[in-house]
């Protein structure tokens, strides 16, 4: 029975890493260690609960449940299986996460570089688009490759600018650590873990688990078990690293308030880079940020694009991967600001729900694995869920809000997490009550088995 060595468990981790961390992740930490000020650590800490935590824990739940989101969200109910599956690689890939990293790059690595008169033309951000989603679609043409030409190349890279960056801000201090915002004084691991939620990761995790399943089964690995063991190894390395990153661009915010107060991550960064490296740092950063948002890219056209085509059977891997890279490069000409406002309402909606999904797939078997328990928990996350989202479209839902408003940390954004336990363990006991041969009948032989 082939396994992996220790160095292909390494290569696909870092793999893994790199497909996690994209822009966003560079830009929230720094943001987060300015705020926090001289508790910094201790909200990174609640940071990389939710930031790097639910990512692991949602690749895992992947291969655990059968290596797709299809076979975990099915568990709830096959329609809802495919609707959510659609709607969370609609939104994770060509709808929004993949346009946007292509206007970072071109935000953060480009427009720094042109001359004042073609910053407001079009023809820029129309040229860096097709370029960069060209490469996007050729090193995603062969995902038994992906491994090679992101784990060998881009991953060490991104690591070393970042290392330089860091290393840097410890020769060359900035200034001391500045005292907490308003935010962070009170609860400053609270407000990092609900930080961490804007990396949204945790939907990341649930498109890239496939991806690393398909990478270590492309190095000859076939059992099971043993890919999934494969698979929980690479995420661990992956998520050690993202930790150490996030907390190496924690420290570089929290001592970067001496250079002035920034208003996001991105600033603080241009910022750091350009104190620390001279006209040189503007470069560094910009060649960081490319990294990230490519390798992220990459990943996700792969992903996207082999979940399609399975799901058109007429329609190819690579004739699907054009159609998904052609489709990012014109959807990413509405910039930045457009793309970010349309998606914050439809992520907020959907976010819980993967969460309480990926808790479901630990949990399978000790609540037997009636269905009930995925229906009750699903049913009661999204009436909250969906109406934050509504309510960030703007829409008039204040009458349902203000039944919400006692919930237990609503307010804090995450008042679905009582309603989703309440509305498992109410299936659970429903399960229970019924005749034991149609609970067997309904909840075992129609459920995916772990």
């Amino acid at each position: 029975m082939r396994e992996l060595t220790k160095r292909e468990i390494i290569t696909v981790g870092l793999m893994l890493f790199a497909l996690f961390f994209g822009a966003g992740n560079m830009i929230f930490p720094p943001a987060l260690g300015q705020a926090a000020g001289t508790n910094v650590w201790t909200a990174m800490l609640g940071f990389i609960v939710t930031g790097v935590g639910l990512p692991l824990l949602g690749v895992i739940a992947i291969s655990v449940a059968g290596g797709n989101l299809h076979t975990l969200a099915g568990r709830v109910h096959p329609r809802f299986g495919v609707i959510f599956t659609v709607i969370v690689y609609l939104a994770i890939g060509p709808c929004l996460a993949i346009p946007r990293t292509g206007t970072v790059t071109f935000e953060m690595a480009i427009l720094p570089f042109l001359p004042e008169a073609a910053k407001d033309s079009w023809l820029p951000l129309f040229l860096t688009t097709v370029i960069y989603f060209a490469i996007t679609y050729w090193l995603a043409l062969n995902p038994s490759k992906l491994v090679d030409r992101i784990g060998k190349i881009l991953t060490p890279a991104l690591l070393l600018i970042i290392a330089l960056l860091f290393v840097q801000s410890l020769l060359k201090p900035m200034g001391e650590i500045g005292s907490p915002s308003e935010a962070y004084q009170a609860a400053p691991f609270f407000k990092g873990f609900l930080e961490g939620y804007l990396t949204l990761d945790a939907l990341a995790a649930l498109v890239f688990g496939i991806v690393v399943t398909a990478s270590v089964e492309a190095l000859g690995v076939t059992e099971r078990k043993t890919v999934s063991w494969a698979t929980i190894k690479a995420a661990i390395i992956a998520a050690a690293g993202l930790g150490m990153v996030y907390l190496a661009l924690g420290y570089i915010g929290a001592t970067s308030i001496a250079l002035g107060q920034s208003e996001n991550g991105g600033q603080i960064l241009t910022g750091v880079a350009n104190h620390l490296f001279g006209p040189l740092g503007t470069i560094l950063l910009g060649l960081a940020v490319m990294l990230a948002c490519l390798t992220t890219s990459i990943g996700l056209v792969s992903a996207c694009s082999r979940f399609f085509s399975e799901r058109l059977p007429r329609v190819s891997y690579r004739t699907m991967a054009t159609i998904l890279s052609i489709f990012s490069a014109a959807v990413a000409n509405v910039g930045l600001t457009q793309l970010i406002s349309i998606s914050v309402p439809v992520l907020m909606a959907i976010y819980p729900l993967a969460i309480v999904l990926m808790l479901l797939a630990f949990l399978h078997k000790a609540f037997k694995g009636y269905r009930a328990v995925y229906v009750g928990a699903v049913i009661a996350t999204a009436a909250i869920s969906l109406v934050d989202g509504l309510k960030l479209l703007g829409l008039p839902v204040e009458s349902i809000t203000n039944l919400y408003k006692n919930l237990p940390l609503y307010a804090e954004g995450i008042g679905w997490l009582l309603p989703a336990f309440v509305g498992g363990l109410l299936g659970f006991l429903w399960s229970g009550m019924r005749p034991k041969r149609k609970v067997e009948k309904r909840d075992y032989r129609e459920m995916p088995s772990n």
